[in-house]
């Protein structure tokens, strides 16, 4: 059996058969069966199974000029989608405009003026800015998925899951003022809609979504990461409030459920917010989808017995 070339540490884990070659190594050792072949020209020492694996890979094989967008760049900044990543979900490469489309399986080869987006590095990649990330993929999302993007696009919180931590921080003006600049395309009247129902400082996509499911419903619109004082200290942040009225709306992940100091916390911060006379209603994924009926009925329940004591005051 003859023995298999080592290849050089300085290829990492996936590298383009132009640099392979570069280095001497030959066309047999890159045909044999242990380097896999996520793309064409590209190998990799094991099949890419995680979304930045094979967005590395496919790395390997741009040109000058060329970057990632769309979904693919939505992906690299952390920004919430809806759909969970599959292998099968192709990649999309952006041209300078007047230079050739990016042409291979598992590609989506996109033309994007350079002027439009601002490129940047991400965990080593080369991807449009966040703004024209969405932009770009506008097509392609619903209605709230886009509110849900654009309040992360407007969050300075450093605690929002998933986001990449050197993202720029965007207002409102900087999108709008994106929005003019780029013009008509595919998705831009979502976005504009969109806009005008985003808010800023949101901690998490579930908190957008909840937000919108209770506007959506024909209730007020509650405030955001509202802090509840007394005698001027801090009780508690709560995701979504009613400060006239008292009411406290938290949602619950699976980190509140599994983490036993997390719980903790939250049962003494709900105990602590209930002595200063609010109501709390906590919900959880369930409520937002099956359950939404029940927990909009009782938060309904909550707003009129409070505005009916507030009346007879």
């Amino acid at each position: 059996m003859r023995h298999r070339i080592d290849l050089p540490g300085a290829l990492g884990t996936a590298f383009s058969v132009q640099d392979a070659a570069a280095l001497g190594i030959g066309r047999g050792r890159l045909d044999a069966r242990d380097l896999a072949r996520p793309f064409h020209g590209v190998r990799a020492r094991a099949t890419p199974d995680t979304f930045a694996a094979l967005a590395h890979s496919a790395a390997t094989r741009l040109v000058a000029g060329q970057r990632f967008s769309g979904l693919t760049a939505l992906r690299c900044w952390g920004l919430p989608l809806h759909r969970p990543w599959r292998s099968d979900e192709a990649l999309t490469v952006a041209s300078p405009t007047g230079s050739g489309q990016s042409r291979a399986a598992g590609v989506h080869g996109v033309r994007l003026a350079r002027e439009r987006a601002v490129t940047w590095s991400v965990h080593g990649l080369p991807v449009v800015d966040p703004i024209a990330a969405l932009f770009s993929s506008a097509r392609f999302l619903g209605p709230l998925e886009i509110v849900v993007i654009i309040d992360a696009l407007l969050s300075p919180a450093d605690n929002y899951p998933g986001l990449h931590e050197g993202r720029p921080v965007f207002t409102a003006t900087d999108i709008a003022d994106r929005l003019a600049e780029w013009g008509a395309f595919p998705g831009c009247r979502m976005i504009r809609r969109a806009l005008l129902q985003a808010r800023a400082g949101v901690e998490s996509p579930k908190e957008t979504e909840t937000r919108m499911l209770i506007t959506r419903a024909g209730l007020p619109e509650p405030v955001v990461q509202y802090e509840v004082r007394l005698d001027g200290h801090l009780v508690a942040r709560t995701d979504l409030a009613y400060p006239e009225l008292r009411i406290a709306v938290e949602y619950e992940g699976d980190g509140h459920r599994t983490d036993s100091r997390q719980w903790r916390l939250d049962i003494r911060r709900q105990r602590e917010l209930e002595d200063c006379g609010w109501i709390v209603i906590r919900l959880t994924q369930h409520d937002l989808g099956p359950g939404a009926a029940s927990f909009l009925t009782r938060l309904r329940r909550a707003i009129s017995s409070r505005s009916s004591t507030s009346r007879t005051e």
